[in-house]
């Protein structure tokens, strides 16, 4: 999810682009569809049904893609880097840098500041409860948002360390994670566990350097991150020390992702050995299926107006469920809850349309020369 980039941009690797729609399409749908609202005297409160369904937990290793959006992103800032200093644009990493986090810094901060102000005056000038909860759940998704300027920020410094030392940053940013978590879970060092905000993201983002090392270096490669990944994150799991979720789920003793544990580093390595074993099937799709090529265009495109009004579009049909409809609360999912997920999806795209169309139109992204979708 970057900033709009005018016409012409960098020609990025097909796949890198539907692996961001995808990851991007992911997050939103499982904030529409599997959040839970559950109202309370000081306001709305998010739960989600993986905590309430013996081993939904599971599912959270394929949706929780965050990791693998972040390794993705690795890739496409080197590569864009790369090509705006061939044609003069950027002399530094840090130009490249401070441009690309302003042009996605912008919007967030507006959006925030926004929300702000209406959550100030609903409290100051009517007293509505509930209202500084309500603005935080709505504004909750921007954490992303900081995180990946943070790792923008860092790209002159990430970069600068990949072509130095190489797979080397790599060892080390696992290393300080486990660290880390030892310090925190052995040692009950709890605030050592922020450092991985930092650490834990920045090796995906790290990782995602090596992504045309990592394709050429073909499908065996590929499975032995997929095993890897996947039997490390079985195994820590496993012993009991972490949560099986890759989400927070309310009642866990603690969350894998606030702050992220080193099960994210496994999730990671599953991920991208995955995306690397379909990266062929997919590329073929894009190449020969016209819906695959426009569906994979038009969500890149959205991106950011997408990500950054999705939960307005979520609170919007929460409010009118909840003050309109008058729907039954609901504290755990039963069957007429599984049923209407669908319409979980369709509502909230719904009423955030209109609000990208009013708000957003500025981030939409321009077509870039030659990506025409692939004939029927």
């Amino acid at each position: 999810m970057d900033a709009p980039t005018a016409p012409g941009g960098p020609k990025r690797d097909k796949f890198i682009d539907f692996v961001r729609a995808f990851s991007l399409l992911v997050v939103i749908a499982w904030h529409w569809v599997f959040t839970i609202i559950i109202w309370k005297d000081d306001g709305p409160h998010a739960s989600n049904p993986i905590g309430f369904t013996r081993g939904l937990f599971i599912v959270t290793w394929l949706f929780q893609v965050m990791p693998l959006f972040f390794f993705v992103g690795g890739y496409a800032h080197t590569e864009a880097w790369e090509a705006g200093h061939d044609r003069g644009i950027f002399r530094t990493t840090m130009a490249f840098a401070w441009k690309r986090a302003g042009q996605l810094a912008r919007p967030a901060l507006i959006l925030a500041g926004f929300y702000w102000l209406l959550g100030s005056i609903g409290v100051a000038l009517w007293d509505l409860d509930g209202v500084p909860r309500a603005v935080k759940l709505v504004l909750s998704p921007l954490w992303f948002i900081m995180v990946y300027l943070l790792l923008i920020l860092l790209f002159p410094l990430t970069h600068w360390l990949h072509e130095k030392f190489g797979g080397l940053v790599l060892v080390w940013g696992v290393g300080i994670a486990v660290i880390v978590d030892v310090a925190r879970f052995s040692h009950h060092v709890q605030w050592a566990g922020w450092v991985n905000m930092i650490v834990v993201w920045a090796t995906c983002h790290q990782l995602g350097y090596f992504w045309e090392e990592l394709v050429a270096a073909g499908r065996r490669v590929a499975w032995g991150l997929t095993w890897s990944g996947l039997f490390t994150l079985a195994a820590l799991v496993g012993s009991r020390i972490y949560p099986g979720s890759m989400v927070g789920v309310p009642g866990e003793k603690f969350s894998n992702m606030a702050p992220p544990t080193i099960c994210i580093l496994a999730l990671l390595l599953f991920q991208a050995g995955v995306a690397l074993l379909i990266r062929p099937w997919v590329l073929d799709r894009l190449r020969t299926s016209h819906r695959w090529a426009t569906v994979s265009s038009v969500i890149n495109r959205f991106s950011l107006p997408l990500f950054l009004f999705h939960s307005t579009g979520m609170a919007l049909w929460a409010a009118f469920g909840h003050f309109v409809l008058d729907n039954q609360q609901l504290r755990r999912p039963d069957l007429q809850w599984w049923l209407t997920r669908p319409i979980a999806f369709v509502g909230p795209l719904l009423l955030t349309l209109p609000v990208i169309f009013l708000l957003g139109r500025q981030y939409v992204k321009k077509p870039r020369r030659g990506a025409t979708p692939a004939p029927a």
